[in-house]
């Protein structure tokens, strides 16, 4: 639908913060951009997703750097990416004309160019539209002074160890080109095509193709992405939502190495003043596990190898235990520290590194044996040291399971988390089964059946309240946990059928919000955090594995209306007060949850 004027000019706040779900991406493989709808680029970490951003208005608005090609008097605006494609294509209606932006971070012929290379074309469809220019490279969160040199090759930014080049048709009038700003406006008529670039490379030589090649690269990186979704395997009744969800999740893949990012961005609050607000640019081994899952069940071979054979390796490279999250080059996440910027509509801390790398969660067992289930029942073949680091695993699974952590949710209070338990009994159970069909060696496959059983049965004795019908969160608690409608999947549904169905009834009437449609994450966090997006979608899931299909399209159907952007696009969180989006964005926990509840539509 057209995105009207009115809205295009009141999304901002005061103070020039967009709403969070209103942002599209764009992506080339190393790094994605966000872009609002008035056209202002808000967040870039270039040339790759875990640098310092370039561009961070997104969480300074008054003084961040940004990339504007905005249009003067906007009547409408509509925005969608072309078909099976992340190549965004907006149209602009003004009072005097219309036009079409068509941007991407582009890519070569041999996939990643080795430069960074955004986008902006230009079409004039009627009349004439006037468009403002504005390139403005952040500090770095004030630890570099951006500063323009004038090669006899053309005008230079230097960010830090970014050497950065803006290029623009001739016919573009620039009033200011300083160290901080470059500043103009361009003029199309219809039947124009001019195009707008960004040019960007770290510590390397910076490569500056004619304008025409870059316009050339828009149209080779959209038959790209269209080649990818081709050779996609997915007959799912709600394929289009799927393939969009899939190509959400290809914004996350690092494909310097194959690791996959939980987010785009970092320090999206999860209420808005709160200080929940994480740097989710590493790879979460939960998350990336689960990503690499849904590659795997849309036929997308390569990104799921890539990430199953990194997240392995990685996992191997600092045994013993396994760490929660990394760095996307495999390397242990920077101890957390705060930056000085204001942060999204003043809400700090603005944080960079994440705490959670320190955690003990002994439901990481569960998501990687049911990785490796996955890929295996697909029909491929597991080399030696990765059937030796699974072996390890599910020993190590079958010592720790009895331990507190700290859980699904990466809480301070180490508990022992029922979600935690179900996860460890899923990895012996998955263990089990792999060693029985001659995937693993059965050297410990009696001792594995044995801590399996057990766990059930401990599960059963000490999370199981017969005064509330539920799984309670952990033991002695009296709150409910969302997460554990993810054990539709593991098993828990099957093996423990009334008891599963009536936890779901009870975190459906005390975790949803007034509609019924949107969960909290458990007890509690009403008042202290927006509905977890993820959680609904694990809800439909809940419905459509154990046969109430109708109500899982029901629910599956209010939440698209609700939750996605014009582009189909979401972040983590909804906050069901005010109807809009919260924490990071777009997120890959969402995109994927989304995925697999389409499928469960399907009984799949």
């Amino acid at each position: 639908m057209p995105v009207p004027a009115e809205q295009i000019s009141s999304g901002r706040d005061a103070e020039g913060y967009a709403p969070i779900h209103s942002y599209a991406a764009i992506g080339d493989g190393r790094s994605s951009a966000l872009i609002a709808p008035d056209g202002s680029i808000d967040w870039w970490c270039a040339p790759c997703m875990d640098a310092p951003p370039l561009f961070d208005r997104l969480l300074d608005a008054p003084h961040g750097g940004r990339f504007v090609l905005q249009a003067n008097h906007v009547t409408s605006i509509r925005r969608r990416y072309l078909q099976d494609s992340n190549v965004l294509e907006t149209e602009v209606i003004t009072a005097a004309g219309r036009a079409r932006i068509t941007e991407s971070l582009n890519s070569g012929p041999a996939g990643r160019l080795p430069w960074s290379e955004l986008a902006r074309r230009v079409e004039g469809l009627e009349g004439e539209v006037v468009f403002d220019l504005l390139y403005q490279p952040g500090t770095r969160a004030g630890t570099c002074s951006p500063w323009m040199s004038d090669t006899p090759n053309g005008c230079v930014h230097h960010v830090g160890p970014v050497m950065t080049m803006l290029r623009y048709p001739e016919r573009t009038r620039i009033a200011v080109c300083d160290d901080r700003e470059v500043r103009g406006t361009l003029r199309v008529q219809a039947g124009d095509r001019e195009l707008v670039a960004l040019l960007a490379s770290q510590d390397e030589v910076l490569p500056v193709p004619p304008l025409i090649d870059i316009d050339t690269r828009i149209d080779r990186s959209h038959r790209e992405w269209q080649q990818w979704v081709d050779d996609l395997d997915c007959g799912a009744t709600r394929r289009s939502e799927v393939i969009c969800s899939a190509l959400a999740l290809k914004f996350l893949w690092f494909a310097p190495t194959g690791a996959i990012a939980a987010a785009v961005s970092a320090s999206l609050p999860e209420r808005i003043g709160g200080d929940k607000n994480w740097d989710y640019r590493y790879a979460w081994v939960r998350d990336a596990a689960y990503v690499i899952k849904t590659f795997l069940r849309v036929g997308a071979l390569p990104d799921a190898k890539a990430g199953f054979s990194w997240l392995m390796t990685t996992i191997g490279k600092h045994r013993p235990g396994v760490a929660p999250c990394y760095t996307l080059r495999g390397e242990r996440v920077e101890e957390e520290r705060c930056v000085d910027v204001p942060g999204y509509r003043n809400s700090q801390p603005v944080r960079v590194g994440n705490t959670a790398t320190d955690q003990l969660q002994t439901c990481a067992y569960g998501d990687i044996l049911e990785m490796a289930s996955r890929m295996i029942e697909a029909g491929h073949i597991l080399d030696p040291n990765t059937a030796r680091l699974l072996f390890e695993l599910a020993d190590e699974c079958a010592d720790s399971w009895m331990r507190k952590d700290n859980g699904f949710w990466e809480l301070e209070d180490l508990q022992h988390y029922t979600m935690s338990k179900v996860e460890c009994w899923m990895a012996l159970r998955r263990a089990c089964e792999l060693a029985e069909k001659g995937h693993l060696t059965t050297a410990r496959l009696p001792r594995w059946q044995r801590e399996r059983d057990r766990i059930l049965e401990w599960i059963d004795c000490h999370c199981w309240d017969d005064a509330r019908q539920a799984y309670l969160m952990h033991p002695g608690s009296d709150r409910l946990d969302a997460s554990l409608m993810l054990a539709s999947r593991f098993g828990l549904a099957e093996a423990r059928p009334e008891r599963f169905v009536a936890t779901r009834e009870a975190i459906r009437q005390e975790l949803s919000d007034a509609t019924g449609d949107l969960l909290w994450r458990y007890s509690g966090m009403q008042d202290c955090e927006g509905t977890f997006i993820s959680c609904a979608f694990w809800m439909v899931e809940a419905y459509g594995l154990l046969g109430e299909r109708d109500e899982a399209a029901r629910l599956f159907d209010r939440l698209l209306a609700r939750v996605r952007n014009d582009v189909g696009l979401m972040p983590e969180v909804w906050d069901p007060h005010t109807d809009s989006g919260l924490g990071n964005t777009p997120q890959g926990l969402s995109h994927l949850a989304l995925v697999h509840a389409a499928l469960s539509l399907d009984g799949d």
